[in-house]
């Protein structure tokens, strides 16, 4: 056998990075600090790390620090054969130097960099750099390491990112490498742009690559705004054809090299139909025409409406006025970034009420602040609390007196994101004549989708102020609303669930022909909804129906909640006694059945979320009636009293939906311990 196939063996032979890591990872481990196993999909997230970590210390008497790394982590850090191709975040908890500590310096040729207490251990390949310190071009970890380093802003805190600066030789050196790295440029020309270091020979040769190797999408190619970036600072002739062939995706490059001809692009895109250009059109009509935020953001939103544009358009124009205020306030004082989001709110309020802006630029930016005014009137009026450079407290304590009077309100983005409409389902709880207004409006408008008509219909039906106007508002939209859509993450049903139910309980005529859909036999996934229509005008026979799916053991999309709350009505009592009624019942999940009997601790909302989200609000609230309800047996107020002490107001109260605070989570804290001697 010759060197080179000895060679060879020896790297076949050789344990993966994966397998080094791991085999060092689990002799880890002393009084006071416990390694996680390394993870699987289950622990996706540092809040799955951080609920492991309470498993895995469950019956320790003494506190104890931790360490682990979430399967995110794994997928960006390993390939496929386990060889480590970037940093592992290494999160923790406890104590910071006991974490330190226990973890060393890694396995050998490894180190771990330390975060500091308010970050994450970084894991990765040991590497070397010469006396300039520059990594040899031919070790792809020391060259990825190098310039990630040159990757990392200066200030993350505000777009666009800037750099720190390059030496003349770090220069060199990157265009040294970029001559030589034909198939692979982009991390190169991105690490000599953000420093508008290319220069026009590079961009012309990129150029013409760019053009030849991604000519049927143009953004498939990874480097694409830096070079758009450089071709539009050097004035290229090319640079408005790539603006062309790129669409509204170039918009954000535009914005970062003003020029009218720019201006006019985005403006053209916007009023086109593509709402997600506005804050580039806001920023360029600062740039150019109006440095004023407040009136540029007027003229803008005239213009939209003039041109119909849609409501979305109008909300992202919010965000955008908001964002630019808050950042140039934020250069200015260079504020750190907690004050600078308490800042964000300020401004929000401000133009709530700021009456050059249109009445529906309010509304939207009173959106922005809504939740979070009480942690701004909080943190100004607490001892030694915010203080805004500029600003005296008496000015933004009046700011949140105008809000609170006068800003103008109106539902939620009903096309936002599933998760951010559960966040703020604890607001309709109880319904005024204006909410009640709005959701009829919003079922009435062609334009709103099956998750807002779910969102919309859920409120009125479990509030009993659907209508006979509803059910005929949606008889036309019957194409869509048998269409499938999943609401497993969500506090509403299918909306053609729910319009089932008020069509039956009102004894619309349309009833049978809603049924008659239902009891064909396809489409086939609408049939383990069907029993959640017996909710409307309920009867025994609806009841035994539910009750058989419910014993059949077959997954649980909302059958035994319909079935208590069919039940509870059908009985004239609460549906909290018929869930109560129901522990220990065998057959039935344990896990499911503490949900429904959470979940309809208010029959008038109840929660159709298929777990307790531990953080929102209104599970929080459900679990603390739950455990107070005098009328209950001990297993379930002790099922709302667990419920409660594993909530995140109570553990993670960061990660609450919206953020407490601290009067809530002081609050929160007081009432457990009230509780503390019950088990």
């Amino acid at each position: 056998m010759n060197r080179a196939d000895t060679a060879e063996q020896g790297h076949l032979e050789r344990p993966s990075d994966l397998v080094t890591i791991t085999a060092w990872w689990r002799r880890l481990g002393a009084d006071g600090f416990l390694v996680l196993p390394p993870p699987h999909r289950s622990r996706y997230t540092q809040s799955d790390g951080h609920a492991d970590a309470a498993e895995l210390g469950t019956g320790r008497t003494a506190p104890f620090s931790f360490a682990y790394w979430h399967w995110q982590s794994h997928q960006r850090a390993f390939d496929r054969a386990g060889a480590l191709t970037g940093e592992l975040l290494l999160h923790w908890g406890g104590d910071h130097a006991v974490v330190a500590a226990g973890l060393g310096a890694g396995p050998a040729g490894f180190r771990i960099e330390n975060g500091g207490p308010e970050g994450a251990f970084r894991l990765d390949h040991v590497t070397h750099r010469d006396a300039a310190g520059l990594p040899d071009p031919g070790d792809p970890h020391g060259v990825r390491q190098f310039l990630d380093e040159l990757d990392e802003p200066v200030d993350r805190r505000r777009l666009p990112f800037r750099y720190r600066p390059l030496s003349r030789v770090q220069a060199d050196w990157l265009h040294d490498r970029l001559r030589e790295e034909a198939e692979a440029p982009a991390p190169f020309v991105r690490a000599l742009e953000r420093r508008e270091a290319l220069t026009p020979a590079e961009a012309e040769r990129l150029l013409g690559a760019w053009r030849t190797g991604h000519r049927g999408n143009p953004a498939d190619w990874e480097a694409w705004p830096e070079l758009l970036h450089a071709l539009l600072r050097q004035e290229h002739h090319a640079a408005w054809e790539r603006c062309d062939a790129l669409g509204s995706a170039a918009a954000g490059v535009l914005a970062e090299v003003p020029s009218e001809r720019g201006l006019a692009r985005v403006r053209e895109w916007v009023l086109a139909g593509e709402p997600e250009t506005v804050a580039e059109w806001l920023a360029l009509h600062q740039a150019l025409r109006e440095p004023d935020p407040v009136r540029a953001a007027a003229g803008l939103a005239a213009e939209l409406a003039a041109r119909g544009a849609p409501a979305a358009a109008t909300r992202e124009l919010a965000g955008a006025l908001v964002n630019s205020v808050t950042a140039a306030w934020g250069r200015e004082t260079d504020a750190h970034h907690e004050t600078e989001l308490l800042f964000h709110t300020l401004t929000a309020a401000r133009c709530a009420t700021d009456t050059r802006l249109p009445r529906e630029l309010r509304v939207r930016t009173a959106e922005l602040a809504r939740d979070r005014v009480e942690l701004l009137r909080e943190a100004v009026l607490k001892p030694g609390g915010a203080v805004f450079a500029g600003v005296e407290t008496a000015e933004v304590l009046a700011v949140v007196e105008r809000f609170d009077e006068g800003a103008p309100a109106s539902g939620p983005d009903l096309t936002a994101y599933e998760g951010a409409l559960g966040d703020v389902w604890h607001r309709y709880r109880a319904l005024t004549d204006a909410d009640t207004r709005w959701l009829h409006e919003q079922v009435a408008a062609p334009g709103t989708a099956l998750q807002g008509l779910g969102f919309c219909l859920e409120l009125l039906l479990a509030h009993g102020q659907g209508t006979a106007a509803d059910v005929d508002a949606l008889l036309p939209r019957l194409g869509d609303l048998t269409k499938k859509y999943k609401t497993t993450y969500t506090e509403w049903r299918h909306p053609l669930v729910t319009l089932t139910c008020l069509a039956l309980d009102l004894g619309h005529p349309a009833a049978a022909r809603l049924l008659a859909w239902w009891n064909r036999a396809r489409p086939v996934w609408k049939n383990d909804l069907r029993p959640l229509t017996r909710l409307g005008a309920p009867d025994e026979a609806g009841a035994a129906e539910l009750w058989e799916f419910v014993a059949s053991d077959a997954h649980d999309e909302g059958q035994l909640m319909t079935w208590v709350l069919v039940r509870a009505r059908l009985d004239g009592e609460h549906p909290l006694r018929v869930a109560d009624r129901l522990l220990g019942t065998p057959g039935l999940r344990d896990y499911v059945l503490h949900r429904v009997l959470l979940g309809v601790a208010d029959p008038a909302q109840p929660l159709w979320h298929y777990s307790v989200d531990s953080r929102s609000r209104s599970w929080w609230q459900r679990a603390v009636e739950v455990a107070e309800h005098p009328d209950l047996s001990p297993a379930a107020r002790a099922i709302g009293l667990e419920t409660a002490r594993r909530h995140c107001l109570i553990r993670y109260p960061d990660q609450l939906r919206p953020p407490p605070t601290e009067a809530e989570q002081a609050a929160a804290r007081a009432w457990l311990d009230q509780h503390a001697a019950e088990v």
